[in-house]
């Protein structure tokens, strides 16, 4: 099985840092052609569908028989065995005005549990990969979740729905934390904000209402370097996605409770 996982890795490294130049090299052109999905501010461009093609290709490849599970194309919600949860551009948004914080995620799961992943950022080129049980890296370096243990002086991310009711909801939940922690960012890519916390560069992240390919590879990056991860269904947070260094998890997790977290308010 660990082997099994090494290769894993490998090729949610090898596909999506080949989505990745794609999505880099035809952005002029692909923001230009432009639809939207829930909402008028949830698009999707022609880099995100051209990029979940050449993974849908590669990994038909390299993985034949595995079902693929994508943000634009849908696909297997669950599979017996391996499957793959992709995210073609994470943070289209950012893509669309070219502010370079955008990513490709890849993972691979094992009967519903991520086991291996990479997240690759097509404007810096910057590689973020871990398998299960050994340990996450950016660009080969290995990572560990920051050393913060004071609350107060937690520097926090979070994200924000497309939908207006839900944002409401959520800038709510902001504003009752903001007092209580050292600040708040707010980047636009899941993804990279839960490489973020397996880096240090913030103490946590949390954010509700997000879909499996928003968090299967960031997520798993994250515990890998010693995070306090809790996914959607598993925890008291609701539909919240939860990530944290082990030193403020409990109080952040609390704080989050209290501000109104909880799977009965998650409008």
């Amino acid at each position: 099985m660990v082997h099994l996982r090494d290769t894993l890795r490998q090729v949610a490294v090898r596909v999506a840092t080949e989505a990745a130049e794609l999505v880099e090299t035809t952005r002029r052109s692909a923001v230009r052609d432009v639809e939207t999905k829930s909402s008028a501010t949830d698009p999707v461009t022609a880099g995100d569908r051209a990029a979940e093609r050449l993974i849908r290709e590669r990994l038909a490849e390299l993985r034949p028989g595995e079902p693929v599970f994508g943000e634009e194309e849908g696909g297997a919600r669950t599979a017996d065995g391996v499957r793959w949860v992709v995210d073609p551009i994470d943070g289209t948004v950012n893509y669309l005005y070219g502010f370079p914080w955008y990513s490709v995620s890849v993972a691979a799961q094992s009967d519903g549990i991520t086991v291996a992943g990479a997240v690759v950022e097509p404007a810096s080129g910057r590689v973020w990969s871990a398998a299960r049980g050994a340990g996450a890296t950016l660009d080969d370096n290995p990572l560990r979740a920051s050393s913060a243990e004071r609350l107060e002086l937690t520097l926090v991310a979070t994200g924000f729905a497309y939908r207006p009711e839900r944002r409401a909801w959520q800038t709510e939940i902001v504003r009752r934390i903001l007092p209580r922690v050292r600040d708040i960012r707010r980047t636009g890519s899941a993804a990279l904000d839960l490489c973020m916390v397996a880096a240090g560069w913030v103490d946590g992240y949390f954010e509700a209402g997000l879909n499996p390919w928003d968090w299967a590879a960031g997520s798993l990056i994250a515990e890998e370097a010693g995070a306090v991860v809790e996914l959607p269904g598993t925890g008291d947070l609701g539909d919240a996605v939860f990530a944290a260094a082990p030193g403020v998890a409990a109080p952040l997790r609390q704080l989050l409770r209290e501000a109104g977290i909880s799977p009965g308010n998650t409008s």
